[in-house]
């Protein structure tokens, strides 16, 4: 996106010039998928495709806010100190800003001043591409940079998961801001979600790429099952914890858990924990497959999460089972998943590179001939987390 277009509609918004542009990544999941809340591992990165901030500042209290993806033209605002979410379905949007905020304030951050932020974001809304943790890492980059925060990344990231969690009112875990506030160019992030330990592994994946793939029906976490599904695995822990001494899912191997599945004594919370605890495994074993060189294996891997998803967790749908059961059938294709929340939004596909306009065109067909209307597909640079743009 041009920095340049950017602030000339920041001129004709706000009626003055806009002093810098920054940018915040989405991001995509190589494998790992609600691991992230049940102290697993994590193996995600950030993607070219992201939200861009064009900022100025102002001698007032006033934040106001443009959202140039919104219909309409209203300006947004509100006074530094208001520390109550916006209720208006039209105002909703601007909570993921405000929560930031508001995080900072009551760690005892200041603001001297307010400002005025246009936003513009090319990942498609609603494909579970992290737009949300996307805006909240923007908002808190800005923050940090133009009031000269003292205030480590790493705990952005942290206030990011609780403006989710306190503020909008997704119960969360902490992987999409943590993957869009730590990214890293050309690598994914292994993160054990359990210690916060986390390491960067090179994404070599030499004559292939990474294919996105847009269901294009639209998601809302906070409306679909993701809260349920936490709830499930809670559960599933309590009933565990009468014998075992573990925190969560992420704590149990696969023999372990294999053996006291008696305990737990319940088709649906089996199978809701079954897929965590092998999900966890299946992340630890990818990051091996990449470090080996063994792209095939990866793949196999990446299947196996998409069909634990889709069986055991059932948070696939028709739409996302369509895009991988048809990317499995196409030559030169790796591996195939749901990445994200699931009920909608995106799938990825591991791609060897000359195979990809073959690759878009016949899953294309066989998607909108299936579902009745077309897919998106999408090809992404890994990149760096929230920067200045220069």
């Amino acid at each position: 996106m041009d920095k340049n277009q950017l602030l000339e509609q920041f001129k004709q918004v706000f009626g003055v010039a806009g002093q810098r542009v920054y940018f915040s990544p989405g991001r995509i999941n190589i494998i790992g998928e609600y691991t992230d809340f049940n102290g697993g591992n994590v193996f995600p990165c950030a993607i070219s495709l992201g939200t861009y901030g064009a900022y100025a500042p102002r001698t007032d209290n006033q934040i106001r806010l443009y959202s140039a993806n919104m219909k309409g033209d209203d300006i947004e605002s509100f006074e530094i100190g208001d520390l109550e979410p916006e209720t208006e379905a039209k105002s909703k949007w601007i909570n993921y800003f405000k929560g930031m905020v508001v995080q900072l304030l009551q760690h005892g951050y200041k603001f001297d001043h307010g400002f005025d932020l246009l936003v513009h974001g090319n990942l498609p809304y609603g494909a579970g591409l992290s737009s949300s943790a996307s805006i909240e890492l923007l908002m808190g980059y800005i923050l940090k940079h133009e009031f000269n925060l003292d205030i480590e990344q790493i705990e952005l990231v942290k206030l990011g998961q609780k403006v989710e969690n306190n503020f909008v009112g997704l119960n969360s875990g902490i992987m999409d801001q943590f993957a869009v506030g730590m990214g890293k160019k050309d690598n994914a992030i292994l993160l054990d979600t359990n210690t916060m330990e986390y390491h960067y592994y090179p994404l070599a994946l030499n004559d292939y790429t990474v294919v996105i793939m847009n269901t294009n029906k639209e998601h809302s976490l906070i409306d679909s099952k993701y809260n349920e599904r936490r709830a499930q695995n809670e559960e599933a822990v309590r009933r565990l914890q009468t014998v075992l001494d573990i925190k969560a899912l992420g704590d149990l191997d696969e023999d372990t858990f294999d053996q006291y599945t008696y305990l737990i004594h319940d088709d649906i919370l089996i199978r809701r924990a079954r897929h965590v605890v092998i999900e966890n495994q299946r992340t630890l074993k990818a990051k091996q497959a990449l470090l080996d060189q063994d792209l095939e294996k990866l793949g196999r891997l990446i299947n196996a999460s998409h069909v634990s998803l889709q069986y055991d967790y059932e948070v696939t749908g028709e739409e996302l089972d369509t895009l991988a059961s048809t990317a499995w059938e196409q030559p030169g294709v790796l591996g195939a998943r749901m990445i994200g929340g699931g009920f909608g939004g995106s799938a990825i596909a591991i791609v060897k590179k000359d195979q990809v306009a073959a690759f878009e065109k016949n899953v294309g067909d066989t998607y909108k001939q299936k579902i009745g209307y077309a897919a998106e597909f999408y090809d992404a640079e890994i990149v760096d987390g929230p920067h200045e743009v220069n």
